[in-house]
């Protein structure tokens, strides 16, 4: 047998792998899902009706989403959906979460440059390690006046749940400002470095600053 048998073996397992590990983890966060919303729903219908249909909260989940989404894309549908998040925004506690939550939705769906502005490079937790960051505003308030510096508000999300992280104010001469896309880089902290951006020189669709 050759020699070079073991690393054929572990070439084409390594190979294997990577074609079935992204299959399995899609189909178990999707699995997770329907069967989280098929145990909500499903059991308050059960309860109302007095019997168990398999798979009736996973069905309701989806007529839900859709109805929510015919509803608001007409006029007063919009004007109670911004009405939810005037309110939402004025919950000291929620209002972090809602937000955070909100825009990377927004970002992962829309490839929305509202909320995060572009990716952003900062010496984070320590100078000499670069962290991830996305940058949410120049700041033009009370902290640009007290520290009489050119200030960025700049949000680090943690991996793989970019949902939660830390804000910092940075001054805008330490930040490297990166070409990629905010899509691209939501992408990398959710995999933990493992997908990086394929064109690491192509501009970033929101103007690409350094």
């Amino acid at each position: 047998m050759s020699a070079s048998w073991p690393r054929s073996l572990r070439k084409y397992l390594i190979t294997g792998l990577l074609v079935w590990l992204p299959v399995v983890v899609t189909v178990y966060v999707l699995w997770w899902g329907f069967k989280f919303f098929d145990s909500v729903l499903g059991n308050a219908i059960t309860r109302f009706i007095g019997m168990r249909i398999p798979g009736i909260g996973i069905l309701t989940s989806l007529v839900l989403i859709f109805f929510t989404g015919l509803f608001a894309a007409n006029y007063l549908g919009r004007r109670l959906i911004a009405f939810g998040d005037n309110l939402m925004t004025r919950i000291p506690l929620v209002r972090s979460v809602y937000l955070t939550v909100k825009q990377i939705v927004d970002a992962f769906l829309h490839g929305s440059n509202v909320a995060f502005q572009q990716v952003v490079l900062v010496e984070y937790p320590r100078p000499g390690m670069w962290a991830i960051a996305f940058m949410t505003s120049d700041v033009k308030n009370e902290i640009h006046e007290k520290t009489n510096e050119d200030i960025i508000a700049v949000f680090i999300p943690t991996t793989p749940n970019p949902t939660s992280g830390f804000l910092l104010y940075v001054p805008k001469q330490d930040v490297i400002f990166a070409d990629m896309s905010v899509e691209d880089g939501l992408k990398m902290v959710v995999s933990g470095g493992i997908v990086t951006p394929n064109n690491r020189h192509a501009k970033n669709a929101n103007g690409g600053r350094k």
